[in-house]
């Protein structure tokens, strides 16, 4: 069966531009829905799909953080080329990462961290949820079990330095929270089971902002944007967006 691939959007609407980031493993899907209600009050979205993302999982073992880096610095440019001066940054898990990392290091007007992980001592959750989404994809593609497992196995092993690099990359952004001073925003899922939810405290208490919140969300996965609070979390999203200086 042929997968169809998910593409990056861009839904233009106001001057005021938010750069929608997803998550590891997943693609501009994780974000559309936010992306679409946005537009409905008046601003413009884009989201990219980082290099590895939105196609089988074997595209990802070759992909390497710093190659994402580059696609969100990129997906900035895109909306700059595009005429958008003032940007606000949401991002979901690894992309609220990409997402804090960019506030320390561009200007915008303000940054919403979805579910993201502030400390690498997780490893083996996300290692689980590759093989998950690897499984699932193969299973779609109509593998039988045995080649699936076999494939599987031989992925987890070649994807090691990946995962590694993903280490270096949130610990990194850890260290240099303290850095930003763009007004901020944390949404977190109590019932994410993917990261250490101690890491929206960390964000919340670290970052330097004059403007900052934090929210809990006490019946949401780690995929907050597609769960079930998804309205509450739009209309809180559009809230503090609504509450920054856009002049």
């Amino acid at each position: 069966m042929k997968i169809k691939q998910p593409k990056p959007f861009t839904f233009e609407e106001g001057e005021r531009a938010v750069l929608l980031l997803h998550g590891f493993t997943g693609h501009s899907a994780d974000v559309r829905m936010l992306g679409r209600f946005l537009q409905k009050h008046g601003y413009t979205s884009h989201a990219p799909i980082y290099r590895g993302h939105g196609q089988e999982l074997e595209a990802l073992i070759d992909a390497r953080p710093e190659q994402w880096w580059e696609d969100v610095r990129e997906a900035l440019n895109h909306l700059k080329e595009l005429g958008y001066e003032k940007i606000a940054v949401a991002g979901l898990s690894l992309g609220g990462v990409l997402g804090l990392k960019l506030a320390y290091s561009e200007p915008l007007k303000g940054v919403i961290t979805m579910c993201s992980p502030m400390f690498f001592d997780n490893e083996k959750q996300l290692t689980q949820g590759f093989e998950f989404k690897a499984r699932q994809y193969k299973q779609l593609e109509g593998k039988d079990q045995e080649t699936i497992d076999q494939e599987v196995e031989d992925m987890l092993e070649k994807s090691e330095p990946m995962f590694q690099e993903l280490g270096k990359l949130i610990e990194s952004v850890h260290d240099d929270v303290d850095q930003i001073y763009t007004p901020t925003f944390v949404v977190q899922a109590e019932q994410d089971d993917m990261i250490n939810t101690e890491s929206a405290n960390y964000i919340y208490e670290q970052v330097e902002a004059d403007q900052k919140d934090i929210k809990w969300y006490k019946n949401s996965g780690h995929v907050i944007t597609m769960d079930k609070e998804k309205e509450q979390l739009h209309e809180d999203v559009l809230a503090f967006l609504e509450s920054l200086d856009w002049s």
